[in-house]
């Protein structure tokens, strides 16, 4: 099974976290701070700013792939593609804006949005199973040789 949403969103959070570590190198390059942050404010907004997408990406990501489980059988719901997507935007906010300036205020973006996201995609994920009324899907396994779910009833 390909869970388009949770795949689609792991590339992107793979390629934002690639940008916010470029973004640290760049900094500790011009700045001649090889390790560690040398007390150069520069550098520690930036690895703050990559440290702080690191605490919770993951968590996202891992909600995305539930809920979109959740949903199996069925197009992920649209509402969860515009969540991510929105997620990922306020991540790129909140590193740009770590530099402050007149950009600065991407930093309260990201942090509203990444609060709101984890917030809600986590009640979602704890109300699912009992909002569907027990119902659940017979197990399946899948056929090696092709890849595809065989129903075990």
């Amino acid at each position: 099974m390909i869970l388009p949403v949770t795949m689609t969103f792991a590339g992107v959070a793979a390629i934002v976290n690639f940008w916010l570590a470029l973004r640290v190198g760049q900094v500790r390059h011009s700045q001649n701070v090889s390790i560690g942050d040398g007390g150069n404010e520069a550098v520690i907004r930036r690895m703050r700013a990559h440290s702080n997408y690191i605490e919770s990406a993951p968590f996202v990501l891992v909600l995305i792939g539930a809920i979109e489980l959740a949903h199996s059988g069925s197009p992920a719901p649209t509402w969860l593609w515009a969540v991510s997507g929105v997620y990922f935007l306020g991540r790129v906010a909140h590193g740009v804006g770590m530099d402050g300036g007149k950009l600065g205020k991407g930093r309260s973006i990201g942090t509203i949005t990444t609060m709101l996201t984890l917030l809600g995609l986590g009640l979602y994920a704890i109300a699912t199973p009992y909002l569907a009324g027990g119902r659940t899907e017979a197990p399946t396994t899948m056929d090696l040789q092709t890849a595809e779910p065989v129903s075990n009833g």
